[in-house]
């Protein structure tokens, strides 16, 4: 490697488990991206992979089986239509996630992560941090999803055009999940980057590598942690308020019809893209969404709503969209392309669906291939995580599977642990009238 593991990393590079190949990481802020842009990581995945893309459950897409000499070119590629896989990876500010694309107030949303994405990404004072450092945005508080981020941002209400969001902190998941706290509350739109800055200035000053801010919370107490942050010179700073025209992508929802079209596990080839960003040109204003359930979404053109946009997108994709009866499962590429990955998620993904049969469909399931997380399966009515490996007596190490179920607010508890595959598809949960998730 011409360059070092840490540096790909920065660049939003990971190595795949199959030797010589690469995963190219592309932020979306809020998961949006225009068909131009859509159409240019088709070309990228056709030209220098394999034609195979994954949407990753933070809204994100990912080019796999890149040769290391293509790397400077991919990069430049994506340069040419204004994208960035800057901070992708690796210790630095992630991607600006969204789970909120359908809300009315999501042009909002999109606008200051937007403006998140804008100052963060590749700014050096926010890179080589000890770890990941993960912002969520959203409408409301009912995914739980501001529990999960380093920094998590929840509208909080509008006045005279300018939005107020509460912000909660050192949240986080992986192998010791941990929900985040309310910092503050009704933060105005021009004090979110000084706040953010502060947070991450005491999470580079006091958290070794390669902890999260979550690890502060646990050794510092929250009390102790909101105290360093409000304490950082420029976290009562007001920035200036932003005027000018709106450079927002998405279109304003009211009085629009959203349709959504469900990609199993996240997994699509660089042909359906290109079709999907046609769809978006021609029903759509030119701009799709990345769902963090791994799917596709558009806000469609005034004037235009079903059966007839259904029919245009089978017409011009191949594509049906979601139906009552689709089923909601977010799905890591495991072992099939990455080096953690401990079992073929894809693969046990269909396993629970052929099992699970039309009942799937009552719920939102998450299989994650590590004990990473990277699914939220504790944010998902019944979330699998491959917790380890387990060598039987003839030395075949075969993974254990726990499982996690969401019935209220807050994480998801462990319900089940150690099972072996079969065990797995015999537990399953059953969903009932009463409840969409009976306990196990």
């Amino acid at each position: 490697m011409s360059q070092t593991g840490a540096e790909y990393r920065l660049d939003g590079i990971y190595q795949q488990r199959q030797p010589g190949y690469f995963m190219q990481r592309v932020k979306l802020a809020a998961g949006v991206i225009s068909a131009e842009q859509a159409r240019t990581v088709a070309t990228i995945a056709e030209r220098f992979g394999r034609g195979t893309l994954h949407l990753t459950s933070r809204g994100s897409i990912e080019i796999h089986w890149l040769a290391e000499a293509s790397l400077r070119e991919v990069k430049r590629a994506l340069a040419l239509v204004g994208l960035t896989s800057r901070g992708a990876c690796g210790g630095a500010v992630r991607g600006v996630t969204c789970g909120s694309q359908a809300a009315q107030g999501f042009p909002i949303l999109e606008t200051v992560a937007a403006a998140l994405h804008r100052h963060f990404t590749g700014n050096p004072r926010f890179e080589r941090l000890p770890k990941k450092f993960k912002i969520g945005i959203e409408a409301d508080v009912s995914d739980g999803r501001h529990l999960i981020q380093d920094v998590g941002l929840v509208l909080s209400g509008i006045e005279d055009g300018r939005a107020g969001f509460d912000v909660w902190i050192a949240g986080g998941l992986g192998r010791e999940p941990r929900p985040g706290f309310l910092l503050a509350q009704g933060v105005a739109e021009e004090r979110l980057i000084p706040i953010i800055e502060a947070v991450i200035r005491v999470y580079a000053a006091h958290a070794p590598p390669p902890k999260r801010l979550k690890f502060l919370a646990q050794e510092f107490g929250q009390e102790e942690l909101t105290r360093l942050i409000r304490e950082e010179a420029g976290f009562s700073e007001v920035l200036p308020v932003t005027t000018g025209l709106s450079g927002q992508l998405v279109s304003e929802p009211a009085g629009r019809c959203r349709l959504e079209v469900p990609i199993f596990a996240g997994s699509m080839t660089s042909t359906q893209l290109r079709h999907l960003a046609a769809y978006a040109d021609a029903c759509a204003d030119g701009v799709l969404m990345v769902t963090v359930n791994q799917d596709i979404a558009f806000v469609l053109a005034e004037g235009l709503c079903t059966p007839e946009a259904d029919a245009r997108l089978l017409e011009i994709t191949g594509f049906t969209a979601t139906a009552d009866s689709c089923v909601t499962i977010r799905v890591c590429p495991g072992a099939h392309e990455c080096r953690m990955g401990l079992a073929a998620t894809r693969d046990v993904a269909a396993g629970i669906l052929a099992v699970a049969g039309s009942g799937a469909a009552e719920l939102v399931w998450a299989v994650s291939g590590c004990p990473n997380s990277c699914t939220q399966p504790q944010l998902a009515d019944v979330g699998i995580v491959v917790a380890r490996l387990v060598a039987g007596e003839d030395g075949i190490r075969t993974p254990r599977f726990d499982v996690y179920q969401r019935n209220a607010a807050g994480l998801g508890r462990k319900m089940l642990e150690s099972l072996a595959y079969e065990e797995l598809l015999e537990k399953l949960p059953v969903p009932s009238p009463v409840s969409r998730c009976e306990p196990l």
